[in-house]
């Protein structure tokens, strides 16, 4: 199975299609969202092609593929206009008899971690910056931003596959990647 990652896509259509036309590359059987799908939020630029209306829309034609968790920046308002879950601050999943706790990142992150077990994954957005470590017996992983990266980083998103997670960016290309023991 292959799970296509992505976060902060702020309400750039332009970037959600750049994405979604990696995932159709890909071959993924899910999208895994992590949060701030719609809004740009108050600390952020205007992204490329803001349209929160048209990102809805587009998402809305994935939604038996998409599991979602809710960003810092996302509202009840949003839930109003997407067709699949959204508000809960984190989801739980199981690939390759591994555990992945999902996350946007403002209440749970590396500084504040929920209770894992030794080789569960943490994975996480918020930060706009791309992660792939294993640390203190735990996967420690975050796709990075589709739309504003920080750091100097590239717009990217993450790929779980066989027991791997990359982060690529948006052309495909590996940037980061991590073997899942």
């Amino acid at each position: 199975m292959k799970i296509f990652v992505i976060s902060d896509i702020h309400g750039s259509s332009y970037y959600l299609k750049k994405a979604l036309e990696a995932y159709a590359k890909e071959k993924a059987d899910y999208l895994l969202i992590l949060g701030d799908e719609l809004y740009h939020g108050p600390r952020n630029p205007l992204p490329q092609d803001y349209n929160p209306k048209e990102v809805s829309e587009i998402l809305n034609k994935y939604k038996e593929k998409i599991i979602a968790v809710r960003g810092n920046c996302d509202s009840e308002v949003d839930q109003m206009l997407l067709e699949y879950p959204l508000m809960s601050d984190y989801s739980i999943l199981f690939i390759n008899s591994k555990r992945i706790f999902a996350t946007h990142g403002h209440i749970y992150n590396e500084d504040k971690l929920p209770n894992l077990s030794e080789g569960d994954i943490f994975i996480y957005g918020h930060t706009h910056l791309p992660v792939a470590k294993y640390e203190n017996n735990l996967y420690i992983l975050n796709p990075g931003s589709i739309t504003l990266p920080k750091g100097g980083n590239k717009n990217s998103y993450g790929l779980f596959e066989n027991n791997s997670f990359y982060i690529k960016d948006l052309n495909g290309e590996i940037i980061k990647e991590i073997e899942l023991k």
